[in-house]
């Protein structure tokens, strides 16, 4: 009798997109803190070699509960295989994916992922910032769980690139697309305070008990809509950093302020016409739209009156338009009401750019949920 179909959908819990880290170092094993956001069973990480030039080897690679610092908590370190293998070999530009790992993983799970680099050269691949303390040792450390050898520690994550599990049936998930704002730049370190991060809080405590349950966070800083430099633009990037993550329902999307302050600063309809065709390719792959309105930065060095005016175009656009599924007035929550060119001052880290922790939590706080 043939065995019935799993039910349990496969869905993104993490992911931090990938950038280009510097020269690769070999011999080294990296104990990388993440949280997770919906829980779930059958564990796999993808490991990402996107901008390397030269084949990378990971292995072994354990995933446990993570304690305090580099420690992992007793008993729960456990290795990964990738093909039934305890290590993988990365071609350029390439992914690889593990084997699923049994057992249940709760909601918002504090992970250590250790892997061991045995063999890199050229390129790393990785996470700038993390806004997350990780941890490096020298030679093969991944199997244990004590902190002794971890003597050196990183706001990067390198290579991971996603967690997956099987949630349960209908869930789905949501990933934020965007720059220093999604990524987190002036939230708190090892806090996990941003604004991805309260969105995935008020989703699994939802009482509507809606299916969005994932939260996958796509930021970069410095990240444009239109050309390439901190990371990828989000044109560029689109596929690999989105719409290649599992069980997807929605898109958010937040970028902008790093074109209107760029010298030139783009026509708003370049700008424009970059988000009628992401908005074309995410419909194409069935999926959901949300744009966020572009966030005041007055009091930033590079703000110009060219700019400001480029930002109210668009933002006029990502109003009325009628192009998006969904439109999050992020700019109308952050901005201050008797000079609507700034930040709130509670909601302002201090540059007149980046939202502090209680921005964080508003930014989250103006998605309606519903409409994801």
């Amino acid at each position: 009798m043939p065995t019935a179909p799993d039910p349990r959908p496969t869905v993104v819990t993490w992911a931090a997109s990938a950038d280009r880290l510097g020269e690769a170092v070999a011999d080294r094993t990296h104990r990388l803190v993440v949280r997770t956001s919906v829980g779930g069973r059958d564990l796999r990480v993808r490991l990402s070699n996107a901008f390397g030039e030269r084949p990378v080897t990971i292995g072994p690679v354990y995933v446990g509960t993570a304690a305090a610092g580099a420690e992992v908590g007793a008993g729960t370190n456990r290795p990964l295989t990738f093909d039934g293998a305890p290590s993988v070999t990365i071609p350029p530009g390439g992914a690889a994916h593990s084997d699923p790992l049994s057992g249940r993983f709760p909601a918002r799970a504090d992970l250590a992922v250790s892997l061991y680099v045995s063999d890199a050269a050229g390129t790393a691949t990785g996470h700038v910032r993390a806004g997350q303390t990780s941890y490096v040792a020298k030679g093969d450390q991944a199997a244990g769980h004590g902190p002794g050898p971890y003597i050196e520690q990183t706001q990067s994550w390198l290579h991971l690139d996603a967690i997956t599990v099987r949630a349960e049936p209908g869930t789905t998930a949501v990933v934020t697309l965007g720059d220093s704002i999604t990524d987190g730049s002036a939230s708190t370190d090892d806090t996990n305070r941003r604004w991805p991060d309260f969105l995935a809080r008020r989703l699994l405590a939802d009482p509507a008990g809606g299916s969005v349950r994932g939260v996958a966070n796509a930021g970069i800083s410095g990240n444009m809509l239109l050309a390439d430099g901190s990371g990828e633009s989000a044109l560029h990037r689109l596929d690999r950093d989105v719409l290649s993550h599992a069980g997807v329902r929605t898109v958010v999307l937040l970028e902008g302020v790093n074109d209107t302050k760029a010298d030139p600063t783009p026509s708003a309809r370049s700008m424009t016409a970059a988000l009628e065709e992401i908005a074309a390719r995410v419909g194409a792959a069935g999926l959901r739209l949300a744009v966020g309105t572009i966030m005041p930065f007055h009091g930033w060095p590079a703000w110009s009156e060219a700019a400001e005016a480029v930002r109210q175009e668009v933002n006029a656009y990502i109003r009325t338009a009628g192009t998006f599924d969904a439109v999050i007035d992020f700019d109308r929550t952050m901005r201050d009401p008797r000079d609507p060119l700034r930040l709130l001052a509670e909601f302002d880290c201090g540059d007149h750019l980046h939202p502090n922790d209680a921005g964080m939590r508003a930014l989250a706080e103006a998605v309606d949920l519903g409409a994801l």
